[in-house]
């Protein structure tokens, strides 16, 4: 390597390990690497949107990357809704460029119409950074999601009538994206807040794209943010909301052990003919077990890509309770037919 690109790396290096002498910003790092350690990161990919929360992590991740000596490659999602999101994902390419971090841009294909803007580009997002990470040989995504999406993802759920388990998943952090996927979602930012995340961006790399849509109240989320800012000057805390938290996530702990129990004690599962049967005993369990219980299996024998919307498997459950219609029923890639007392699953051809 010729001595002025050397010296250009040192430069770099140098930039990246004086930034983490600034006392609030090595703090979050060694957090930030103390998760990354505990799940035995070697390669990763990581999202970056060019908001503040994403180049935050940028810059966390490639000061990893550095100590550690790994390989981490940066996606950049050109989702074409905005009608400069290109000229934006070529800004924050060229700029990550002068700070030695080469990144990819990824675009999504053009839609005639879109009827849930921000469920459709986050979906897309997702399945362009999943794809690419798997052509990589990468199987694993860091992303930004920080304390405040913990908290409006909470919200959100409540108020489309979200149970238990789908009020406390997005806690988590590291996930599957499927339940048969080899790709895992790790948020090491979970526990950081929106607060902290600017501060290490306007300290560092000192740039970020401004998304309008972030202030646009047709959208949900953005309702959930001002409603959230309003219940914080009444005293609600992140610490106060982490407490229940906590608790609502022991008795969802409580609940998984029994839905298991349920599957281990009342189903086979005929592995040659891909079939599953339930037992008597399977659905006179409590109504949460019976539901869980059933949506696992008809997720796992279905295939399908997301569980089945609740309203169906609770309909379907009255149905084999309640009825001695023994006709065949479909559901999610699933037949399902009762057979005196017992239930069998079948694939759908």
């Amino acid at each position: 390597m010729r001595k002025k690109n050397l010296n250009a790396k040192k430069k770099i290096h140098n930039f990246y390990f004086k930034k983490l002498k600034d006392p609030r910003i090595k703090k979050i790092y060694l957090s930030f690497k103390k998760k990354l350690d505990d799940n035995n990161i070697n390669n990763f990919c990581v999202a970056v949107s060019g908001g503040e929360d994403s180049l935050a992590l940028t810059f966390l991740a490639k000061c990893y990357s550095l100590e550690k000596n790994t390989k981490a490659y940066f996606f950049i999602v050109d989702h074409k809704i905005r009608k400069n999101s290109t000229l934006e994902s070529n800004i924050v390419k060229n700029k990550l460029k002068r700070f030695q971090i080469v990144s990819e841009i990824l675009t999504f294909k053009k839609q005639k119409k879109i009827s849930n803007l921000q469920s459709f580009a986050r979906e897309n997002r997702y399945n362009l950074i999943i794809n690419q990470s798997l052509k990589k040989k990468f199987d694993l995504v860091l992303t930004a999601h920080h304390e405040d999406d913990l908290l409006e993802n909470f919200f959100i759920r409540l108020l489309r009538g979200s149970g238990l388990k789908g009020l406390i998943s997005f806690r988590k952090i590291k996930s599957k994206v499927k339940s048969d996927h080899k790709i895992s979602i790790l948020r090491p930012l979970i526990d950081v807040s929106k607060k902290d995340l600017v501060y290490i961006t306007k300290n560092t790399f000192n740039f970020n794209v401004y998304d309008p849509s972030n202030e646009d109240d047709q959208f949900l989320r953005v309702k959930v943010r001002k409603l959230i800012s309003k219940l914080e000057k009444d005293g609600l805390t992140f610490n106060k909301f982490k407490v229940s938290l906590t608790n609502l996530s022991k008795s969802n702990d409580a609940i998984d052990y029994f839905v298991q129990k349920n599957i281990y004690d009342n189903s086979i599962y005929l592995k040659l003919s891909k079939k599953i049967i339930l037992k008597k005993d399977f659905l006179n369990q409590p109504n949460e077990i019976v539901f869980r219980s059933f949506s696992e299996i008809i997720h796992k024998i279905g295939k399908k890509k997301t569980f089945t919307r609740g309203s169906k498997v609770v309909n379907l459950l009255k149905y084999l309770k309640s009825s001695n219609n023994y006709s065949k029923k479909t559901l999610s890639g699933c037949i399902i037919q009762k057979i005196e007392k017992s239930v069998v699953i079948s694939q759908e051809k």
